[in-house]
């Protein structure tokens, strides 16, 4: 397969087409080669247009959606992002390419391996991945200017939302038990956060986010 054919393609045909025109994130995902940010035995499949399962629950998110937050976003250059549940690093080797720093947080060390091997392959060496409980954050760097969520949730744990900066944002797909979900923009102006909707985005959910289980009696 010629990856670099198949990496425009999707560009071309996923990313352009779903509103994505920001000439930075475009560049990024025509940088970034998603292959070796899987597992071996997905890579033949590494751009197809859907969320690619890689172990333990975990699933490399649909490059449309991932595209469209990082330009809800508005990374800049001199930004620090922060992506909780970094996998196999697609999405923070993305995000990476826009803005100053990103520190990736990752529960499961085998991903935390593989994900900083790829990046030292591509010499991307403004990202830090860190072990450690994705609902805590890493608020030993923070705040940051950016953080987004690399999977869906049922809710933005308060002690993420403490770590955005003043006048930053945090992208999250929010989903709830049985709706469809939505790439939710927050932001934090005068100390307060708000925030709003913006598309409706179905991706799975990162594992240990997911709705409490609710009993009928």
């Amino acid at each position: 397969m010629d990856y670099q054919i198949a990496r425009h393609n999707m560009v071309e045909n996923q990313v352009r087409t779903n509103k994505v025109t920001d000439p930075l994130v475009i560049a990024a995902m025509e940088e970034v080669p998603r292959e070796l940010f899987l597992p071996e035995g997905k890579r033949g499949i590494a751009y197809v247009d859907e969320d690619i399962p890689v172990g333990d629950g975990r699933f490399a998110m649909e490059p449309m959606v991932i595209a469209r937050l990082m330009q809800s976003a508005q990374i800049a250059e001199t930004d620090v992002a922060l992506v909780i549940g970094a996998g196999f690093g697609y999405g923070s080797a993305l995000i990476s390419r826009v803005a100053e720093t990103v520190v990736a947080v990752e529960s499961n060390k085998e991903m935390s391996a593989a994900a900083e091997a790829a990046f030292q392959k591509v010499n991307y060496d403004n990202v830090i991945v860190v072990e450690g409980d994705l609902a805590a954050g890493y608020a030993k760097q923070a705040p940051y200017n950016v953080i987004i969520f690399d999977g869906a949730v049922s809710e933005v744990p308060a002690g993420i939302l403490d770590q955005v900066a003043e006048g930053g944002r945090l992208l999250a797909v929010v989903r709830k038990a049985g709706k469809v979900g939505v790439a939710r923009l927050y932001e934090r102006e005068n100390g307060v956060i708000g925030h709003r909707d913006l598309f409706d985005a179905n991706i799975p959910y990162l594992p240990g986010f997911e709705p409490a289980e609710s009993f009928v009696f």
